[in-house]
């Protein structure tokens, strides 16, 4: 099967400093993979390069095979940075709809994807605010609902559910569920345990390295312990904040 994301001997420096180290890793499509790390392990970085907003200093990314950036492979995928990129002299529906027009939907789709998604996000009945009045949880939760308007075949998350409450947290994975079952390829960085015992398989960062990588099952048999938690405190316990 092709992969959906392939990353090969990819290094990156900031100056002098090096903060990626030959990682390799490969993503299946239709597959939840976690990137797991601690604050400073290199999760955001990757998913940078993945997107093709960074250029690693060494190595080559991949996106159904063909080599980042690509103007092309920008159209498949949608991306949901730490930090929130939205207009907030706008409202909701107002950036929603924005987004979607930069992907060429049709007026007609535009509104029924934007209904689904602010549903999803719970943030109809605020749609029609300017987002500058929305709480920090409410900007994740619109910057969500912006990368997946387009119905994408690949969703890449950074920290999705950060400043989100445990309720909506769990219909955004169901969600992402149903998403993974139409084949959707989700890439979401966590370091939140029970987000990490979701996904299919897990990569485990430490200060830029790649330390582990398998299904949490196998990831936990491996050293004998019961819980992701303690995978990550194996093999995280010692990266820098």
């Amino acid at each position: 099967m092709e992969a959906a994301v392939e990353m090969k001997g990819i290094s990156h420096w900031f100056g002098k400093v090096q903060v990626i180290h030959d990682v390799d890793l490969s993503v299946e499509k239709g597959e939840i993979f976690g990137l797991l790390g601690p604050s400073g392990s290199g999760k955001t970085t990757l998913v940078k390069m993945m997107t093709g907003l960074l250029r690693p200093s060494k190595g080559v990314v991949q996106l159904n095979g063909e080599k980042m950036p690509s103007l092309k492979q920008l159209r498949q995928f949608g991306f949901m940075a730490q930090s929130d990129a939205l207009y907030s002299e706008l409202t909701g529906r107002e950036n929603l709809d924005f987004f979607a027009s930069l992907y060429g939907m049709s007026r007609k789709d535009r509104h029924l994807r934007m209904n689904h998604v602010l549903d999803m996000v719970d943030l109809t009945a605020y749609a029609s605010r300017p987002v500058n009045t929305y709480s920090g949880g409410m900007k994740r939760r619109l910057s969500l609902a912006a990368s997946l308007i387009h119905e994408p075949e690949l969703i890449i998350l950074d920290e999705p559910t950060v400043g989100i409450d445990p309720v909506l947290r769990q219909s955004i994975w169901s969600e992402l569920n149903r998403l993974r079952n139409h084949g959707v390829t989700i890439i979401v960085t966590t370091h939140v345990m029970d987000e990490a015992e979701k996904c299919g398989h897990l990569a485990l960062l430490r200060d830029g390295r790649m330390m582990a990588e398998d299904i949490p099952s196998q990831l936990k048999s491996k050293l004998g312990v019961s819980s992701i938690e303690e995978v990550f405190l194996h093999y995280g316990g010692g990266a820098r904040a």
